[in-house]
This record gives structure tokens, sequence and C-alpha cells, in this order.
């Protein structure tokens, strides 16, 4: 049984993820509190980290970037309510991305294509910014 740790600051967010991913037959640990979560990673060793990146009084993606140099084997998902981290480069320690909505089938994929090793699956609507739809690289590719 893998272990799921959930970093949230908001109480009913922590209760409802970890009721909807023990029912999936996950072992859920919870936290609300960003400063004491290096000391729980690293006591409770979890199988995958979801955590808000949106926190009061912390830098989420600042936490993010000391934990994937600090547990360089912990895969996390960030789950938010604000999709402009996603921007953020910063994100990119991140093993997949989910904007928080009434609808946790995207959490779930998400967090079973990461356990099994996969990448997260993409919504439909999804479509790349037209800036950087725009983006020439400088580099031809190799066969």
């Amino acid at each position: 049984m893998s272990t799921i740790l959930i970093m949230d600051e908001e109480k009913a967010i922590r209760m409802l993820f970890a009721y909807e991913l023990s029912e999936e037959g996950y072992e859920v640990i919870a936290c609300g509190d960003p400063s004491g979560l290096m000391e729980l990673i690293r006591d409770s060793k979890p199988d995958l980290l979801v955590m808000e990146v949106f926190l009061h009084n912390h830098d989420g993606l600042a936490l993010l970037q000391d934990i994937s140099h600090a547990f360089r084997e912990l895969p996390v998902i960030l789950c938010t309510t604000c999709p402009a981290f996603r921007e953020d480069l910063r994100s990119l320690a991140a093993h997949g991305f989910v904007v928080k909505g009434s609808n946790l089938k995207p959490l779930k994929a998400a967090v079973t294509a990461v356990l099994e090793g996969r990448a997260v699956p993409r919504p439909h609507d999804e479509r790349i910014p037209e800036p950087m739809a725009r983006v020439s690289f400088p580099w031809q590719e190799v066969r």
C-alpha cells in the first residue's frame, strides 16, 4: 500500500482528499502546517506528496525546491486553486500539476499515474499558450 502525504492549509480540503484517497486504497497522512513539512517527510517517508502551492505565510514553490533537493526520490503533485503557478519555472520540479475543483478525478488520475511511474495526464481542453506556440528552437533534431 502506498502512503500519500497531503499538505494543505485548509482543513476541509485535507479531510476531503484524505477520505477520497483512502477510499482508493492508499494510506494517507495529512498536514496543515508547511513549517513542519520537511520533518514530517523525513519521519513518515511517504511515497507521494500532494501539496498546495498557494500558502499564506510560505512560498510554496520555494518549499517545493527545498523538498526536491532534500528528497530527490519523492514525487510531488501540486494541487492548487491558482493555475498561474504552472507558469513559474520552479513548478517544473513537480511530477504533476492539478487544479483543484469539485471533481477529484484529475487528482486521482495524477496520483495513480505518478505512483505507477507514468506521465500525469493532461486535460483534453488544455492548450499550449499562444506565445509558446510560436517559439522556434535554435537547434535541429539529429536522428
